[in-house]
């Protein structure tokens, strides 16, 4: 298998950019061009991540990037914007609203990596329900799935004449999804309505292209979950506790298992109304992976 990031084409004038293994702050992208320019679908975590697929869009495509479309606000997709200062940046209205209060983290909870000089930019032009981008004649449909998913501001990237799906990190390819940020509930509901699109290819946030079948793996977990905070929440048990005690079962092999325990974390506050204490539970995963950092290659 290529380990090597790289621009996969999957239409005429669309491509992935596709970064294995697609863990912790390693994502996809996607680029689609017009003859007035090239919108980019997210952006990478680091300077050199960033750099290089600048230059693989130069080598392959050539061009300039004109807009970016942030599908959400974490640091993986967002970070390389500065990268694109004259680019048009468009996101749901709650990235700029989240995107004002950066992501912070403990530095001890991931393995050290090289961010560079990143940083991510607000959005230019913000949207609450849906915005069509058409230069030329490919309309490209930028959505909101109507509820927190994912984030709260989570935006999936449709291609309808070339049925091309980009779902940003509402579908994870074989790693573990994380709702530490959103809703489970909400993130199920989201996968029906990108299922109801009757996809050919689905780019997902993280890990190898595919197809429709990419949604059931993702719903399935979430529903484990779901299951599971109930099961936890009846015996009185925290999030780390339960987590302990849990059986993954065909999700035991998926990287970034240690999600488990974030994942309940949101699950249980979810069925009590309550908060979330992010960096309690940053801690937990931290201290579910015994005590070590989460493993991280960005």
């Amino acid at each position: 298998m290529n380990d090597q990031p790289e621009l996969q084409q999957l239409a005429e004038d669309v491509w992935a950019y596709i970064q294995p293994d697609g863990g912790w702050m390693i994502n996809n992208m996607g680029l689609i061009a017009h003859p007035d320019g090239l919108t980019s679908v997210d952006v990478t975590s680091t300077e050199r991540r960033t750099l290089d697929y600048l230059d693989a869009i130069e080598a392959t495509v050539g061009g300039r990037v004109q807009r970016l479309v942030l599908t959400h606000a974490h640091p993986d997709h967002c970070n390389g914007a500065s990268l694109l200062p004259e680019a048009e940046i468009i996101a749901h209205r709650s990235v700029a609203d989240e995107l004002l209060a950066p992501h912070t983290l403990a530095p001890h909870i991931f393995t050290p990596f090289d961010q560079g000089s990143v940083a991510p930019r607000p959005p230019t032009v913000v949207f609450d329900q849906a915005v069509t981008i058409a230069p030329g004649d490919r309309p490209i449909e930028v959505r909101h799935p109507g509820t927190i998913a994912h984030t709260s501001g989570d935006s999936y990237v449709w291609l309808p004449a070339e049925r091309v799906l980009f779902t940003g990190d509402l579908v994870f390819n074989g790693g573990t999804p994380f709702a530490l940020s959103g809703s489970l509930r909400g993130w199920q509901q989201a996968l029906d309505d990108l299922a109801a699109l009757d996809p050919v290819t689905v780019v997902p946030g993280h890990g190898p292209v595919g197809g429709p079948e990419l949604f059931e793996p993702v719903r399935a977990y979430l529903s484990f979950v779901v299951a599971a905070a109930a099961d936890a929440d009846r015996h009185g048990l925290c999030p780390l506790d339960a987590a302990r005690g849990l059986d993954l079962g065909p999700f035991s092999t998926w990287p970034e298992r240690e999600r488990i325990v974030g994942n309940l974390h949101r699950a249980i506050a979810e069925r009590r109304g309550t908060e979330v204490d992010i960096p309690k539970a940053w801690q937990d995963m931290y201290e579910y992976n015994g005590g070590s950092p989460l493993d991280c290659h960005a």
